[in-house]
């Protein structure tokens, strides 16, 4: 046997299984004696009692009981984002600013190789100084643009020829 109930509490309605000696309301977490809970109605399959339960929820909503959620002051409600970044250890203020730099930029970062690809590609003449000077401005240290021009070579991605690279 299902049967439909209501908390005296906060008017909550739900569905128990059985004749249990207590039950605990959903929605407000009071635990009360079973016997004394109103019973709404009594059904065979859990099925038909949540459709007992939809219905009569249905029927409340009609009759104007809820509350529009547009009109639920929620202001004050839970814990706002600094409270629960100091509560987990963080700095507030530290988070705030890593997220304004995620959101500022609008280019994908690129890494250390791929901008030294990049040089190969978008220079006329991508001379060992000429990729280093694009690379440099784009903050790759010097030593990384030539450890990674020879790695290149080394692997057959680029080949040098009277001082000038070529992507292969």
């Amino acid at each position: 046997m299902y049967s439909v109930v209501g908390c005296k509490e906060c008017l909550a309605l739900w569905v128990v299984e059985g004749h249990p000696e207590t039950t605990q309301c959903p929605r407000c977490r009071k635990r009360h004696q079973f016997e004394k809970l109103k019973q709404f109605a009594e059904t065979e399959t859990s099925e038909a009692a949540a459709r007992v339960r939809s219905s009569m929820l249905a029927d409340r909503a009609d009759d104007g009981e809820f509350l529009d959620p547009e009109e639920i002051d929620i202001d004050g409600v839970g814990v706002d984002d600094e409270e629960y970044l100091t509560a987990s250890g963080l700095d507030a203020d530290e988070v705030a600013a890593a997220g304004d730099r995620a959101e500022g930029g609008t280019e994908r970062s690129r890494s250390r190789k791929q901008i030294v690809l990049d040089a190969l590609s978008e220079l006329e003449e991508p001379t060992t100084e000429a990729v280093v000077e694009y690379a440099t401005a784009e903050g790759v240290p010097e030593s990384y643009v030539e450890t990674a021009l020879e790695r290149l070579q080394r692997a057959g991605e680029v080949t040098e020829t009277g001082g000038v690279y070529r992507r292969l």
